[in-house]
């Protein structure tokens, strides 16, 4: 199998104006187009994708660890508003500018409220967390999904305490059990399992409360931002055989976003962004060529 991650080409933490850290992670030339990434669920900066595409395109990929993942400080009670301010101050001091935004399972809703406050200048959504909590989706959902989606609306708390309980262990489980054969092949790929696994790790490394529980409580609750508000370039990226998702591959998502463009990929399911990844950034970057101006000098720290 082609390589499908690579180790990042930089690695490092900038402090936020009030103190806290941000981990991050980069790939591709530093002088390139840079594209924030927002990482699915509980792995670290070091997951990232496009192994030798983000060279050939000229994309610096910058992953980014959310509050209490990997590298990053927690910020308990964090809103998606606070990530999208974080992401604008990590925009200023690495000089990103405006950049392209690509959101990964539940990395998807940050990614969106990213975009929503005008940190992005494009967008795609690969395999995204879709907003299950929408009153559309309640006769949809498997019974034991619809369960946890109303315990995160009715009792925010107490689902951010359940989902505190999870580990590496258990996450590694849930995707491997919940994957169909095409996605396995990729997750059993040595250096890519070893690769997840550590991201995993390193993801759960402060503990499940200190960032993930307080995500999933988020991506699993109604959405606060107005879809119908983003106005950058959209595409929306679905695995035909992805069944974890979203309960109709980002139909009703691509309607509730203006011009969003909903693409359905045969043979594969949730682990499309790394067989795919030269489309997905292709077309991003097509949509916004010049996702942002290129650092001036170099980034700082």
């Amino acid at each position: 199998m082609t390589a499908l991650v690579t180790a990042p080409a930089r690695l490092g933490e900038t402090r936020l104006p009030d103190g806290r850290l941000l981990g991050w992670a980069e790939w591709g030339p530093p002088d390139g187009v840079p594209v924030l990434f927002c990482p699915g669920a509980a792995t670290s900066r070091r997951l990232g994708f496009g192994a030798g595409v983000v060279e050939a395109l000229g994309v610096r990929l910058v992953s980014v660890d959310r509050p209490g993942l990997g590298a990053s400080t927690p910020h308990p009670g964090r809103t998606f508003a606070d990530f999208a301010a974080d992401m604008r101050a990590l925009c200023d001091l690495r000089e990103l500018g405006r950049p392209a935004v690509v959101g990964n399972s539940q990395g998807a809703p940050f990614a969106l409220a990213c975009a929503e406050a005008g940190v992005a200048g494009a967008l795609a959504l690969v395999s995204a967390a879709d907003e299950v909590a929408a009153p559309d989706f309640a006769a949809l959902l498997p019974a034991e999904l619809r369960a946890l989606t109303e315990r995160a609306v009715r009792d925010p708390s107490g689902a951010e305490e359940f989902f505190a309980g999870f580990d590496a262990d258990a996450m590694w489980s849930m995707v491997m059990g919940g994957s169909p054969d095409r996605d396995l092949a990729v997750y059993r790929d040595p250096d890519f399992s070893a690769t997840y696994r550590r991201a995993l790790a390193e993801g759960f490394a402060q503990g499940a409360a200190a960032g993930y529980a307080r995500d999933t409580v988020l991506a699993m609750s109604r959405w606060p931002f107005a879809l119908d508000a983003v106005t950058v370039p959209v595409d929306i990226w679905y695995g035909e055989q992805d069944t974890g998702h979203s309960p109709d591959n980002g139909a009703l998502l691509a309607t509730r976003i203006r011009g969003a463009r909903r693409h359905v990929v045969p043979g594969i399911g949730g682990a499309l962004l790394w067989t795919h990844a030269e489309p997905v950034l292709t077309s991003l970057l097509r949509h916004h060529p010049l996702a942002c101006a290129k650092p001036r000098s170099g980034p700082r720290a």
